[in-house]
């Protein structure tokens, strides 16, 4: 079990590693691109192996890739549409070069095209973007808020794509907001709730999906279907909670990614290793 935070690629993807030694960290989360869009720079061999050496050099345990923001597989703009399986296909092959493990994503809305309509359209279009993809980086899909409209917020609909019968065979995982969790209606905030919501997920999803973690507390009360970060202990999760996590048998392996505000990111990941002991 690693912590580390999401971290800058400015000046180049190269500065990543040390960004995240400078801050505590011991694995790492980035962008590969602007997340707004825009120019975008080829990742070339002599970049790639410099990064995983920077990775090895400052100690690094793993690296994961955040997809940009304007992804939108339910959009009923074809543009956005194509767009959405063409980038997060090219952020798979990027995370590949450089040896991160997970590429993450955020789906879209369905407020364009409604659920049932949206739904065959986001299928279709994660199956285009798998379909023929043989890199190392594994696809997760980033659990959301459950802000109206928006995709994923459910384990049940988690389930209904990751176990889909077009997308089964990808090996689709997830990333575990703990914040958009908590919004969505997900308690954890003792041991014995989230022993409850554990089980919820291994009924639908299972639990051998659940590939990292992104450790937020929130400014939201449970339910309340916002995406609003605040720092460890200082939210309505609050440190007992994200104990709980780190002591429980089941989450023993799993990565612990700080999405916090960098004013006290370092604080945040100081709590999260005193809690680890």
């Amino acid at each position: 079990m690693y912590f580390g935070a999401h971290v800058s690629i400015a000046g180049g993807l190269v500065n990543a590693p040390k960004n995240s030694a400078d801050l505590g960290g011991e694995v790492f989360q980035i962008f590969t691109r602007s997340p707004r869009g825009g120019h975008v720079n080829p990742i070339t061999k002599p970049i790639a192996d410099e990064f995983k050496f920077l990775c090895k050099e400052y100690n690094q345990k793993e690296w994961v890739v955040h997809t940009p923001y304007f992804i939108n597989f339910a959009s009923a703009n074809p543009k956005i549409k194509h767009g959405s399986s063409a980038v997060v296909r090219e952020e798979l092959e990027r995370a590949s070069q450089i040896g991160a493990s997970y590429v993450m994503t955020h789906l879209g809305s369905y407020k364009d095209l409604g659920e049932s309509i949206g739904f065959v359209q986001l299928i279709d279009g994660l199956e285009q973007t798998l379909k023929g993809y043989k890199g190392s980086a594994q696809f997760l899909i980033e659990i959301s808020a459950g802000a109206v409209g928006n995709i994923g917020s459910t384990f049940d609909e988690l389930a209904k794509m990751v176990h889909h019968p077009k997308l089964k065979k990808y090996n689709i995982g997830i990333c575990y907001d703990t914040q958009h969790a908590f919004s969505a209606g997900y308690d954890i905030r003792n041991p014995k709730v989230l022993e409850q919501t554990l089980k919820k997920f291994d009924d639908t999803v299972g639990l051998d999906k659940l590939k990292m973690f992104h450790c937020n507390d929130s400014k939201i009360e449970l339910g309340g279907h916002k995406d609003r970060h605040d720092h460890i202990g200082e939210g309505l999760i609050g440190k007992a909670g994200f104990e709980a996590m780190i002591n429980n048998k089941k989450l023993k392996d799993i990565n612990y990614y700080l999405e916090t505000e960098h004013d006290k990111v370092v604080e945040d990941l100081n709590i999260l290793k005193e809690l680890r002991g």
